[in-house]
């Protein structure tokens, strides 16, 4: 049995935590394994378990199959049964695990286990591993499977076509694995944080919808405890004790995006019809002129099969009309589910985007259907599917459209993601569109993100629904999903060019280098001596570039001052690199009569090789050191060894390795100033004090010092970097995610 995307995502109300009472009283001691009431036999509570399972009560089957399985540990069957439980209730880390220990119990009955272990791997955010076990599926299943039905046993046996479906699936996942890993080096410039225990509770909470900048309208259980519910066996559902329904708080004045405690919403008498006809409320939206207010109504049916419809209200009369069924888009008797809606300006027609499972015209599972509105009596056309540009052959989920860029945002788990769940965004509208895309972290996350939707004024923050670590969670971290806030940063961008010192010609294939206080490197292979870096608020930034033949110079950018409601910002620098001059000297390093001791006024020329010297990370230097004409040559050899072996000091106590400096000191020679007047009666201290100094001669070039140039690749060194490491690294076995003990597990 696979995810109910419906029961967890559209319309998640409830948990249930007792199936049947009667059986509840039966089984006294289920959970202690030598316990002596125990009077219910294996069969019978394995019926039980399945029956739960069925149901959709997911956590009370754990108990069941965990109980089980204490007695019969090796049994493949209940270990691929709980991997089920543990992902159905997305508890990421026990149903890798279970999943795992399937793969290697009986593989051959469970093929799919190694395909749900690494999507439950890369649901926890371990792309490797996950990695690891996809290619271990397309490695075991090289060969089509055999054309058998699918049985009663949970997935054992997929057919030729389900087998096929999963190749593809299993390397849409690992191309995922790789996207994630290279978007998280390079996050995009906005802060994420929950709304806080004002808006989001331990259960689930769904379709943010900013109202102005001020209020926000979801809709949530606002409940903080299991809520138990019990199952109605006349009417094969359950008995709610409460439902989703709509909710609003205000943001608290004089705080930013903090949120008072919310209060029902009460407009239309939405939330009261929904109780009435026993439904669940959710995903509001109003209309672009706000005279007509859409919402989804989703009714249990069946073994929990939530059935949604879309209801619309107008505002007539200085009241809201009573909620009717959006003609066309859905029937009152039908069983296809219709939700999410979002009304937007497509150009100058008025759009209505929802999700729909129906089967005429599906790309499959879940589809981003559109209807236009006529503005001549506001009736609803024909509804139209938005095209294999945005709908794949898994589920497409809550639609929102920005008229402000002309993009459609939506959620889908049959692309290459993150993790399950993931937002997209596309141009165009309402029925091609190009440039479809994944926003990248940290929008999406190795958890489910749903309901990316902008605040409609100032400055455009947005909202996201995400069970990420960090939620309120009711079971388990990742079991429930939250609302969160998104805060754009302004973009900070770095455009340069690296230029020949001599004749200031560009210099083509450099690695352009951008280290922050933290000396966290960032680097760019510049092919063409044009580079670009994205940078951050609250940042000081230092780049150099690095070519074989040549030292660089520096630029310092600092973003310090820059605040959050800054505008975007573009800085432009240049990087001059210059041919390796074997001899140099630096000014104003003195010392004073008969001292080793380098004085004040040496120190910021000191700071300025320092900086040379960090910046040109592949040079090695000697240090030479000279004394004045004063004293014996066997005072003087020891002195300026001194003083050499003082600058060597120096810059190694600021951050140079020691390994690429020697300390040479010379005595009295090579003079570069007379001391004496011509009589030779007469001291210049100005000259002697020239004489006492150091100077600096280039050795070496070490190339393994250098950051390696791939002419091939230009852009990030980092995709570069992680390329040949990957490539360097052996496979590991799958048998490592056995008994998952990666780092930060203990």
């Amino acid at each position: 049995m696979r995810k109910n995307w419906l029961f967890l995502i559209l319309a998640t109300t409830f948990i249930i935590a007792q199936y049947n009472s009667n059986a509840q009283k039966a089984i006294s001691g289920r959970n202690s394994i030598n316990d002596p009431t125990r009077v219910i036999s294996d069969e019978k509570e394995l019926g039980l378990a399945l029956g739960l399972f069925v149901g959709g009560s997911y956590f009370d089957a754990i108990d069941y199959y965990q109980d089980l399985r204490s007695r019969d540990e090796r049994n493949p069957y209940l270990a691929y049964i709980l991997g089920e439980c543990y992902m159905a209730t997305r508890d990421y880390v026990p149903a890798a695990h279970h999943y795992a220990e399937t793969y290697y119990l009986d593989k051959k009955d469970y093929p799919l286990s190694a395909f749900f272990a690494g999507q439950m791997f890369k649901q926890q955010g371990e792309y490797k591993q996950a990695i690891t076990w996809f290619k271990q599926f397309l490695t075991d299943n090289k060969k089509t499977a055999a054309n058998n039905p699918l049985d009663n046993n949970f997935n054992r046996t997929p057919t030729q076509k389900e087998y096929k479906n999963y190749k593809k699936l299993a390397q849409i996942e690992i191309d995922g694995c790789e996207m994630a890993m290279i978007s998280i080096k390079d996050p995009a410039p906005v802060n994420i944080f929950n709304c806080g225990p004002n808006v989001n509770s331990a259960y689930t909470e769904l379709s943010p919808y900013p109202l102005g900048d001020s209020m926000l309208l979801f809709s949530t259980l606002n409940r903080n405890t299991l809520e138990v519910t019990t199952f109605n066996r006349k009417s094969n559902k359950p008995d709610m004790i409460s439902a989703e329904h709509f909710m609003i708080a205000k943001k608290q004045p004089g705080y930013v995006d903090s949120f008072q405690w919310p209060l029902p919403f009460n407009d239309g008498g939405f939330n009261a019809q929904g109780l009435a006809n026993g439904a669940n409320v959710g995903n509001g939206c109003y209309s672009p002129g706000g005279d007509r207010f859409y919402f989804t109504q989703c009714k249990v049916k069946d073994s929990f099969r939530f059935v949604c419809k879309i209801y619309y209200s107008q505002f007539l009369e200085h009241k809201w009309s009573p909620a009717m069924l959006v003609p066309s888009v859905n029937e009152a008797d039908g069983e296809e589910s219709n939700s999410m809606p979002f009304v937007a300006k497509v150009g100058k027609k008025e759009i209505l985007y929802f999700a729909s499972n129906r089967k005429l015209q599906s790309r499959g599972g879940y589809d981003i259907w559109y209807s236009v509105i006529d503005p001549r009596n506001g009736t609803f056309r024909r509804p139209q599917n938005c095209g294999k540009a945005i709908n794949t052959k898994s589920d497409e989920l809550t639609p929102y459209y920005d008229t402000r860029v002309g993009k459609l945002y939506f959620a889908s788990n049959g692309r290459k993601s993150f993790g399950g769940f993931d937002i997209n965004v596309a141009d165009g509208g309402p029925s091609r569109y190009s440039k479809v895309q994944n926003l990248g972290y940290p929008f999406n996350t190795s958890a489910d993100e749903f309901y990316f939707i902008k605040d409609p004024v100032g400055k455009p923050d947005a909202y996201i629904v995400s069970n990420r670590i960090g939620t309120i969670a009711l079971k388990n971290p990742t079991c429930c999903n939250d609302i969160w806030r998104i805060q754009y940063e302004p973009r900070l961008v770095i455009i340069g060019k690296v230029l020949s010192k001599k004749d200031q010609s560009i210099m083509p294939q450099s690695v352009v280098k951008m280290l922050d206080q933290k000396s966290e490197m960032t680097t760019y292979s510049s092919e063409d001596g044009n580079f670009i870096f994205n940078m951050t608020r609250n940042h000081s930034y230092v780049l150099t570039a690095d070519k074989p033949g040549y030292t660089s110079s520096r630029a310092t950018v600092s973003t310090m001052s820059v605040k959050r409601s800054d505008a975007d910002d573009t800085v432009h620098v240049t990087i001059y690199l210059d041919s390796i001059k074997h001899s140099f000297s630096v000014s104003n390093i003195y010392y004073d009569y008969d001292q080793a001791t380098l004085r004040a006024e040496s120190v910021a020329s000191l700071d300025t090789l320092v900086n040379f010297m960090k910046d040109n990370p592949s040079i090695q230097v000697e240090i030479y050191s000279y004394t004045d004409g004063k004293g014996t040559d066997e005072y003087n050899f020891p002195l300026s060894q001194r003083r050499a072996q003082s600058v060597l000091d120096y810059l190694e106590k600021n951050g140079v390795e020691r390994q690429r400096m020697t300390a040479k000191g010379f005595g009295k020679k090579n003079q570069v100033a007379v001391e004496v007047t011509p009589d030779g009666k007469t001291d210049i201290p100005e000259a002697r004090q020239l004489n006492r100094r150091t100077e600096f001669r280039i050795i070496g070039d070490l190339p393994t010092r250098r950051v390696i140039f791939n002419s091939a690749m230009p852009g990030s060194m980092d995709q570069q970097e992680r390329n040949l490491r990957q490539e360097a690294d052996d496979e590991p076995d799958p048998a490592g995610a056995k008994a998952p003990k990666e780092e930060g597990d203990n």
